[in-house]
């Protein structure tokens, strides 16, 4: 979906309509080459124009929002075909892209509050300005396999509410807390779909460089990272999602097992 900024209805991309998407990208991204290109504020015609296009690897790598698609077209392939290993069904969640503001089914959402997945209407949320910020603010270094990361992340979300382990509730904090064990779940189940990105048709084999990229995009959105850059200080005990470390952790714990039977956060220490 690209939301029109606060005002008018979003078009859904992905999700629902990934039988369509899937059938216009054969193959996503070379991701070892060549960066993408920054996102225009386009209004909501223009933003079903622009993913429409979105129908060859080239334009995965030249155009964020296409890399957006690929992505989770590929996230979404791997779960499909782990739920069915497992004898068990995925159900495909939409993303909404959109501009400033839209409504989502846990209520009216704006740019900062970063990516999130809403439980009540089973969908992916994001402004792509986020990921300007998670460089210029958070000091990520970027590139389009840190995108992936972080929507991998919150595809773990979906999985855990399909799975039912999502707790979504940040009343409790801490580094052991509830809260954070949930976020460290979705970082090993992004790094279990990593492992497993190639297998899926959408992305060429992943280099280390590529990995390092995602791990420095985990780093940057620890808690204790945010806090020192917001605050000036680190408070361990309002934790909501995990330090960098530990997000770093749980990331390389799932991209070096391939199996999200490595990924109970809620057992033992984090």
């Amino acid at each position: 979906m690209r939301g029109h900024r606060a005002m008018g209805g979003p078009v859904m991309v992905g999700g629902g309509m990934v039988g369509v998407v899937v059938t216009l990208i054969m193959l996503f991204l070379n991701m070892a080459g060549g960066g993408t290109s920054s996102l225009t504020e386009p209004d909501t015609t223009q933003g079903q124009t622009s993913i429409a296009n979105c129908q060859t690897g080239e334009d995965a790598n030249l155009r964020e929002e296409c890399g957006v698609v690929g992505s989770v077209n590929s996230i979404q392939q791997y779960w499909t075909d782990e739920f069915s290993r497992r004898n068990a069904s995925y159900t495909l969640a939409p993303t909404t892209l959109f501009t400033d503001a839209t409504q989502s089914g846990c209520g009216y959402a704006t740019s900062e509050m970063g990516p999130f997945y809403c439980p009540n209407d089973r969908s992916v949320y994001l402004d792509l300005g986020f990921f300007d910020e998670l460089r210029t603010r958070f000091g990520a270094q970027g590139g389009p396999f840190a995108e992936a990361y972080v929507l991998a992340h919150e595809y773990g979300h979906h999985v855990q509410n399909l799975t039912g382990t999502f707790q979504s509730s940040d009343s409790d904090t801490g580094p052991q807390s509830a809260s954070v064990r949930t976020e460290l779940q979705a970082d090993c189940y992004a790094g279990v779909w990593a492992n497993h990105a190639e297998s899926t048709g959408f992305l060429e084999p992943l280099t280390d460089a590529l990995i390092a990229d995602a791990l420095n995009a985990a780093a940057a959105v620890g808690d204790d990272r945010i806090q020192k850059a917001v605050q000036g200080r680190v408070n361990p005990e309002s934790w909501t999602h995990g330090s960098s470390e530990q997000r770093q952790r749980w990331f390389t714990t799932g991209y070096k097992s391939g199996d999200m039977s490595a990924c109970d956060t809620f057992k033992g220490s984090v």
